[in-house]
């Protein structure tokens, strides 16, 4: 069996979020401890930190991981959906996981797959717990797929649980207000755990302060310790400056971000608050925490995040997809100096685009487009709705074409950006 035949049949055998969407979600981890029994709890044979929230949590936890790797820690890292190559969910010290172990895990363990039946996700997070117990790491990053209370990584007792923040997605399975939201997030909260949680929301706090109460857990909140100040992107080098106040310290540290987004403060202030806590059970420093951000590219192989394609025009791509995570790109897009933005977008076809429409800007010229999965909006589906909200430009059936058409438009001091979708993005990084 060949790499491409066992991805072939995992998809075809497994249903899987990132294809089909909410039907895919299993609402219990009996499969999750059905396989983690099978596998002999390999998830307990090494430490784990892990991360959940809307927006943030897979920055945060390159960005840890990348700080345990300049610390000298062998470091798992456990993140979805991936871009490009399904073994970018599954690293350790930043490199994927070879081929031969992936197929090799399914022609091994194919019975098990097959009698139990497990989503896709079920399986890479066994696959994962495997491998980094076989390798013998240190510690493991894991981040969670969706929701936190029934999501299958919720199988570990981490040394440090983490929240990013709550945020209006997956709202038709995690409940209809934030206050739900995060009760479903609170639940990888575990007895006598650390919990940081990155932003203070008023609909939030007193949810996870209950959860980290009723676990007898210290809960931080990163947004009551750490302000941050970024300075203006350097465009030509992709880095741009960070300065961290330690409120409670009094304390300043100066470093530099090779992640150009404006969000990336509120992510900031999550990791070092993170850091905080994590020092007092690993021998880490400063130097491991400044240069770890400052690396977290090369480290951890993150893309993505406000990455720059190419320059005149500026082309730029963001995974951001869903209210709050728009809300930043469409701010920082249009505080740009620019001759004209030019916005090539696609959407997955359960996206609640009465909460994404309101918020791209109208004097834009829009290239509307589809990935290529089952889950996205026909794109001419999305140029007509799109017009009765008064965004106008052309429908294209592939992100490429899209993108080629931009392009050509666009003079040397446009700006063109690429999103809406992580799956739009993956097809054009």
């Amino acid at each position: 069996m060949t790499y491409k035949q066992t991805l072939d049949f995992l998809f075809s055998q497994l249903p899987a979020y990132h294809r089909i969407g909410k039907a895919a979600y299993k609402n219990n981890l009996d499969n999750s401890n059905a396989l983690d029994s099978y596998f002999g709890h390999p998830h307990s044979r090494f430490r784990t930190i892990h991360i959940a929230g809307t927006n943030g949590k897979g920055s945060v936890s390159h960005m840890i991981a990348s700080i345990l790797q300049e610390a000298g820690y062998k470091v798992g890292l456990y993140t979805s959906p991936h871009l490009k190559d399904f073994r970018e969910r599954i690293r350790i010290n930043g490199k994927m996981i070879p081929r031969k172990e992936v197929t090799e895990f399914v022609l091994k363990h194919r019975g098990i797959i097959e009698s139990l039946k497990p989503s896709f996700f079920e399986m890479t997070v066994a696959l994962a717990f495997d491998c980094f117990a076989r390798e013998e790491v240190d510690v493991a990053v894991i981040e969670v797929g969706l929701g936190g209370r029934l999501d299958s990584t919720n199988i570990i007792t981490p040394v440090l649980s983490v929240i990013t923040n709550i945020g209006h997605d997956h709202m038709d399975i995690l409940g209809s207000t934030l206050s739900k939201v995060a009760a479903e997030k609170a639940g990888i909260i575990k007895h006598d755990i650390p919990v940081v949680i990155g932003e203070t929301q008023i609909e939030t706090r007193k949810v996870f302060e209950m959860a980290a109460a009723e676990n007898k857990s210290h809960v931080f909140f990163a947004d009551d310790d750490f302000g941050c100040r970024l300075q203006q992107i350097n465009y030509l080098t992709g880095e741009r400056q960070y300065n961290i106040k330690n409120i409670t310290e009094d304390k300043t540290i100066i470093g530099w971000l090779p992640l150009g987004g404006d969000y990336q403060a509120n992510n900031l202030k999550t990791v070092f608050e993170a850091f905080s806590v994590l020092r007092t059970k690993f021998n880490l420093s400063d130097k491991d925490l400044v240069d770890g951000i400052r690396k977290v590219i090369s480290n951890t192989g993150l893309q993505g995040r406000w990455q720059v394609l190419r320059t005149k025009p500026l082309v730029i791509s963001d995974t951001g997809h869903n209210k709050e995570g728009l809300e930043f790109v469409v701010r920082q897009l249009t505080s740009m100096k620019s001759a004209r933005l030019r916005m090539v977008i696609g959407f997955v076809s359960d996206k609640d685009l009465s909460l994404v429409f309101p918020l791209l800007p109208k004097k834009a010229e829009y290239y509307f487009t589809r990935a290529s999965i089952p889950r996205a909006l026909d794109e001419r589906v999305l140029q007509l709705k799109a017009s009765e909200s008064g965004l106008y430009g052309k429908s294209y059936s592939s992100v490429r074409l899209a993108l080629d058409a931009a392009i050509a438009d666009a003079g040397p001091e446009d700006v063109v950006f690429v999103g809406g979708s992580t799956f739009v993005v993956a097809e054009v990084i």
